[in-house]
């Protein structure tokens, strides 16, 4: 539920003769023109473009820096009849790559198989496990997946043993100023972050690095390398990567595979889930396949995940997916547990640029998720750590407005180690430590963030009148999907909303008509059940919302699915 009086409300307006042009040059309405503006969309050329993302415009995967030199050492292996071991990592992104890399090389004839560490036993990435299975497997090559830019020791361990190391990732390598990086003393380095330029691949997720792997393997034969869309997208939707170019393309054609159902374990994963098989939408992935998919790494083997991606029998499948099931539920009541106890802990601290929690006994697999959930409620990056053995290990999460990798490479000096993105990272640092961690992060966070950045945003893309809110309105923005990060769903408000009949319905969701001018739009917010009585003395009220089509009895009518409402101080229609 969102309270819109906490909130900024944020409008994107573009000059009206523009957005008039751009409404007649592409034929679409005015308030979709806007929509388009926004995406940087401002002829019908590039209206083309982004929806319809061909994959026969994917980007070169040699563009990728070491590709060239990796996929010789890889043919060279080949040749000689070597093991090679993949090591990936315990999340959606990593065990999709791992998946994309196992069966892309078997294709190819390389004698492979693969590692996933243990969350609690062995911790993220690339470290001396894998090492360790590398030499028990007689492997002589190793590829990482999703991790390796920061395993200095584990590659150095690696070469001393006359194992090669090619490293494909998508983190952030360690930085010693702007354009130089500290890096691993691999045979290959794959990994966009180090490209001198703004490419389309500069924003891949670890599967999408390992499917353009698997393409440059393939001398960029889309035909073979077709089959890995499905799992290429699943990483690229759980990664939170931004959702244009390469990873729009990837997006879309892998959201057909996974339509189709035709990986087995993909198939046995929607029917655990309940998910009808002529049924999928984009919001599915994020809200119910991934989160199944990371149970097994948060709380027991991810390498069950890599069984399941991977087999070609139904009934090993089906087996597989339930027990994915079972461990979701069991993950989302540890969660809750640990949820808890960290909100209560919050009343012993005074809130300052940052929040730092750490408890003996909390699960590592769901620290990420109770970070991300205090981040979004308190909006200051959070830190949850679990301490055992006299060691902090944890999860962090930002708000827009803070680097966190950055931050915490500023604090590199009481850490133990650390690797992320800007906006999400894992740690680890003596307990300790932890005070003192605590107050130099704060501080760091409350110098670099400005108390209006510490207010969260409505980023609204047009502003309307009830009477734009149509079903060719709807149709116009279904030609957007598939939705994500830097594609997100269009949001449109409105002001001056009548109320008519609100009530509560179902679980605490509260749903009424608004009308505006002589039309009325029926109108639902989940979970908004509590702001009924405020609903009731407002009057009217302003509304941001993502409008719909309810289909009922027979007939498709407009809804509006609300995100954020507020007393209204106008009733004189489109927001200003």
């Amino acid at each position: 539920m969102l309270d819109g009086t906490t909130y900024k409300w944020l409008v994107n307006k573009t000059n009206a003769e523009y957005v008039d042009y751009v409404s007649r040059a592409a034929s679409v309405s005015p308030a979709f023109a806007q929509v388009l503006i926004n995406r940087g969309i401002k002829t019908p050329e590039q209206l083309s473009s982004f929806l319809n993302p061909d994959i026969g415009k994917l980007s070169d995967p040699f563009e990728l820096p070491d590709m060239k030199t990796a996929i010789d050492r890889i043919r060279e292996a080949k040749s000689r009849g070597e093991r090679v071991l993949i090591c990936g990592d315990y999340d959606a992104d990593g065990v999709t790559a791992t998946s994309i890399m196992m069966e892309g090389l078997k294709k190819f004839g390389i004698d492979a198989d693969y590692f996933i560490p243990d969350r609690i036993a062995h911790g993220y990435g690339f470290g001396t496990a894998g090492v360790e299975k590398a030499k028990e497997r007689g492997a002589r090559l190793i590829i990482t997946v999703d991790c390796g830019i920061t395993s200095f020791d584990a590659v150095s361990q690696a070469t001393a043993l006359g194992i090669d190391v090619i490293i494909t990732d998508h983190h952030e390598p360690v930085r010693k100023a702007i354009g130089e990086y500290e890096l691993p003393d691999a045979f290959a380095i794959v990994n966009p972050k180090l490209l001198a330029y703004n490419s389309e691949l500069s924003n891949l997720s670890g599967a999408g690095v390992a499917f353009k792997f698997v393409m440059g393997l393939f001398e960029n034969n889309i035909d073979d390398v077709h089959e890995f869309f499905d799992l290429a997208a699943i990483g690229t939707s759980a990664d939170v990567v931004p959702v244009t170019g390469d990873n729009r393309i990837i997006l879309k054609a892998g959201l057909k595979l996974i339509q189709s159902g035709q990986r087995a374990g993909i198939k046995a994963l929607k029917d655990a889930a309940g998910i009808k098989p002529d049924f999928f939408k984009t919001t599915l992935l994020p809200y119910v396949l991934i989160p199944r998919i990371n149970a097994a790494g948060r709380i027991a083997d991810a390498a069950d995940v890599v069984r399941l991606l991977t087999t070609d029998s139904e009934i090993e499948a089906e087996g597989l997916a339930k027990r994915l099931n079972e461990l979701n539920s069991k993950r989302q009541e540890i969660e809750e547990v640990v949820y808890n106890e960290a909100k209560g802990m919050l009343q012993k601290f005074e809130i300052g640029g940052a929040i730092v929690l750490a408890s003996e006994g909390w699960h590592l697999g769901v620290v990420g998720i109770v970070a991300s959930r205090i981040a979004e409620e308190y909006y200051r990056p959070t830190f949850i750590l679990s301490i055992e053995n006299g060691t902090a290990k944890g999860s962090a999460r930002s708000i827009p407005a803070f680097d966190i990798h950055e931050g915490l490479t500023k604090c590199k000096g009481v850490l133990k180690r650390f690797g992320g993105h800007k906006q999400a990272a894992g740690l680890s640092l003596l307990s300790e430590d932890i005070s003192r961690f605590r107050e130099m992060i704060s501080g760091i966070a409350a110098d670099s963030v400005s108390d209006d950045d510490r207010v969260p945003a409505l980023h609204i893309d047009a502003a309307v009148s009830m009477s734009d809110v149509t079903i060719d309105l709807i149709n116009e923005i279904a030609r957007l999907e598939p939705f994500g990060c830097g594609n997100e769903e269009p949001l449109f408000g409105g002001k001056g909303f009548e109320v008519m009949q609100p009530r509560v319905v179902g679980k605490n969701h509260l749903k009424m008509r608004l009308k505006q001018n002589g039309r009325s739009v029926d109108s639902i917010g989940f979970d908004f059940g509590g702001l009924l009585d405020a609903v009731e003395n407002a009057g009217a009220i302003d509304a941001a919302f993502h409008p719909i089509i309810n289909e009922w009895d027979g007939g498709k009518y407009v809804q509006l699915n609300l995100k954020a409402i507020r007393p209204s101080k106008s009733n004189n229609g489109a927001m200003e």
